[in-house]
């Protein structure tokens, strides 16, 4: 019987909010790995939900065209948006698949004791329930790293980056305590460590995609044994740590098909709000100003199910409310310039 097998996992993210899905995800791994498959499909969609929180307010917004980690048939770019895309879908299986184990969803899997009693530090020692990240991070590169099939420098690449990802888990984990001592005192402390949120680790990928680094490679790196030689040496000396292209970014303010961009025109930014970052409130500069596209002001009404009462037996009723929202939208200046700037009222039904 072959010892491998090709499985694709269709993760349709059914919220009707979003239009996207992540399709045709294709793995390969060992058969008795089908029992994480679930897993590895939920890590999967959880990295690109990521990706789409990370990038809402930027002019790369993760669209469903960058969604496709294989590289067949040259659709994909090796731009810095590539190597995010890898690096948090990487992130998002290990991530899944550590905590599944911590959950007990594996038979054959539980907490990392392996250091268990022995001295972590000053006053402390190495004990209780590690989340088993060793676990995740061999499972998880079974199946994402078996995507890439060439020896090339686009393949060296998602490779390098796949590795990103995971290092990324494992940089983010959090030393938990647990004091002992006579009278509540803390002569001795027990720690273990545990995954972070995994906001944690995207904000962690975010901030190292800023730093991307580019390698000259893409001018000739092919197959031949001199090649791969060359990619192999030129990758080797970079840090695992570091996010890594060949290509740079298009111009994401402008349109094209080609490349599947959207361009900016459109898109709605955020210009008030006491709890918005300072990357958020400059949002409207970002996608519009900068892109030669001006602001146009829309009021809205928003009409939502409200005071909800649960009425025995067995109904929800709710009340509906009505609430003004003002929304910011960038558009061709020339169009803002017709409608006289200002924005017509509209209204906007949404269920909660």
């Amino acid at each position: 019987m072959d010892p491998y097998l090709g499985i694709f996992f269709l993760t349709p993210f059914f919220q009707s909010c979003c239009a996207w899905s992540v399709n045709n995800f294709l793995m390969t791994g060992p058969k008795a790995y089908l029992i994480y498959s679930s897993s590895v499909a939920a890590g999967a969609q959880s990295g690109i939900e990521e990706c789409k929180f990370q990038f809402a307010w930027d002019r790369w917004n993760c669209p469903e065209r960058a969604l496709q980690l294989s590289s067949h048939g040259g659709l994909r770019s090796a731009n810095r948006e590539t190597a995010f895309v890898h690096a948090i879908s990487s992130a998002g299986v290990m991530y899944t698949l550590t905590r599944n184990c911590s959950l007990g969803d594996f038979d054959n899997c539980g907490c990392d004791d392996s250091r268990n009693g022995q001295l972590g530090g000053q006053g402390w020692l190495w004990g209780g329930c590690s989340d088993n990240v060793g676990f995740g991070e061999a499972i998880s590169k079974q199946f994402v790293d078996a995507l890439e099939t060439g020896q090339d420098a686009r393949a060296a690449m998602n490779l390098h980056n796949n590795e990103a990802g995971r290092k990324a888990v494992k940089g983010t984990m959090k030393r938990t305590c647990k004091c002992h001592g006579v009278s509540g005192s803390c002569t001795t402390q027990t720690c273990w460590l545990q995954l972070p949120e995994f906001r944690e680790v995207g904000t962690y990928l975010k901030e190292r995609y800023h730093k991307a680094l580019k390698v000259d490679l893409l001018q000739g790196a092919g197959n031949s044994a001199a090649s791969r030689g060359a990619i192999a040496e030129t990758f080797s000396s970079i840090s695992k740590k570091e996010l890594v292209h060949l290509e740079d970014s298009p111009d994401y303010c402008l349109e094209n098909k080609t490349l599947g961009l959207l361009g900016t025109e459109g898109r709605e930014c955020l210009k008030r709000g006491k709890a918005l970052s300072k990357w958020e409130k400059r949002s409207c500069r970002r996608l519009c100003g900068d892109c030669g596209l001006a602001v146009e002001e829309r009021r809205a009404e928003m009409v939502s199910s409200c005071n909800c009462k649960f009425h025995w037996c067995c109904a929800v009723r709710c009340e509906q409310c009505r609430k003004r929202v003002t929304k910011y939208f960038c558009v061709r200046k020339e169009k803002r310039e017709r409608s006289g700037g200002g924005g017509a009222s509209r209204k906007l039904k949404r269920k909660l």
